[in-house]
Parts: C-alpha cells; structure tokens; sequence
C-alpha cells in the first residue's frame, strides 16, 4: 500500500506564493514518477505538473508554465509543488499521484494513467 499526503494549501493573495508537499511512504519512493492535479468546484480535474523518478524532467500544463515548478527529495521521499505569480483562477482543490515506472519513464497527463491518490489540499487565491 502506497500512501500519499499532501500538505501546504491556504489562503493566499493574488501575486503571493504557497509551496505544496507530498509525502510518500510505502514501496521504493524513486520507483514512482509523481504528478499534482487540481479541481475547482464544478470543473473536471486537470493535469498541473509532472516529474520523473530521478528528478531531471518536468513536464507542465500550458497554464502553470512559468509559474509553478514541481520538484523532489528522493531521499525524504517527497514531492514539491512550488507556485508564484498566484491568481484566482489557481484557485482548487491540489492533488498528488504517482504512477509506478515499469520501464521507460515516459510522461504522463491523463489521471486515469496514476495509480495512486492524495486526500487533497485546498488552494485559495483571493483577489
């Protein structure tokens, strides 16, 4: 069983900064690429950010880029969402997920492609 808990969400101004975290025990921490997704109330969820396993590629939502970066501690087994340039429209519900990496790490977008799932942590961004 592969555990997912994220943490950091708030109440942030637009323009201000929040750093999500995503800490991960069970099964071999390095063997999972992660990703973080989001949902706004009465919206479909959608892909933010994903990292590989070692750390050395990130992929991101047209809508983020520039903005966000995601990032990893291996060693802490945690992942890392850092968002600048906040605006309301950044406004949801952030999700962590993983999928575990059988061979090629390629990347992944689609929600149905992850295994496994965080509780959620919500992200406000007042204007």
């Amino acid at each position: 069983q592969v555990q997912l808990v994220e943490s950091g969400g708030g109440l942030v101004q637009a323009g201000g900064s929040l750093r999500l975290s995503c800490a991960v025990s069970g099964r071999t921490f390095s063997s999972y690429a992660m990703g973080w997704f989001r949902q706004a109330p009465g919206k479909e969820r959608e892909f933010v950010a994903r990292i590989n396993r070692s750390g050395g590629n990130t992929n991101y939502a047209d809508y983020v880029k520039g903005r966000f970066t995601i990032s990893r501690d291996n060693a802490k087994n945690t992942v890392y969402l850092q968002m600048n340039s906040l605006k309301p429209e950044d406004t949801a519900v952030y999700y962590c997920a993983a999928y575990l990496v059988s061979n090629n790490d390629r990347a992944r977008s689609a929600a149905r492609d992850y295994d496994y799932w965080g509780q959620g942590t919500q992200v406000t961004v007042s204007s």
